[in-house]
């Protein structure tokens, strides 16, 4: 068993396979933030996929909230904060898909997060040669250190621009 399965099945065990309420999503996140060292919730984080011309390419931006998805990703990738990209196969993405699958039991939430990583783990499982990162930004003034990093605040940036100002929940 992997360190990050292990984790997972742990983190499931004692935090339970169902989180029906707004209460339970927040007391898993306290949870899983408990064992992040410094944790701030990221100014921006998402999964992207290169697509054919080489630019990476967000499905669902997230820009200073929903705090569980990045918490729970950071968890399974063993990200200590700051502005980073990792690489992500289908195992890593089964695991945070995982984790984060008990929110989706609460109602009040649309879940945006877990629907967009399932449709990714899908594209993994069928195409093993396309390239997924997950991206967290500390401060959108971190942008020029990592083009993966510049990537998502960019992006971020245009979805703003053209309107989207608030991400869906979730």
């Amino acid at each position: 068993m992997t360190a990050a399965k292990a984790t997972v099945t742990a983190l499931l065990a004692e935090l339970g396979d169902r989180w029906e309420t707004r209460e339970k999503i927040t007391a898993a996140r306290e949870r899983l933030t408990a064992d992040l060292p410094g944790w701030k919730v990221p100014a921006a984080y998402g999964l992207g996929i290169y697509d054919v011309s080489g630019e990476l390419v967000f499905g669902h931006k997230n820009a200073g909230d929903h705090a569980l998805p990045a918490a729970v990703m950071a968890t399974v990738l063993g990200h200590s904060g700051g502005s980073e990209s990792y690489d992500i196969d289908a195992a890593t993405l089964q695991q945070a898909i995982r984790l984060l699958e008990p929110a989706g039991a609460c109602r009040d939430y649309d879940h945006p997060n877990l629907a967009d990583w399932k449709r990714v783990l899908k594209m993994l499982r069928s195409d093993r040669q396309i390239d997924v990162k997950m991206v967290f930004v500390a401060d959108f003034d971190d942008w020029r250190d990592n083009d993966d990093v510049d990537d998502l605040c960019e992006a971020v940036y245009y979805a703003k621009a053209a309107g989207n100002a608030k991400p869906d929940r979730g």
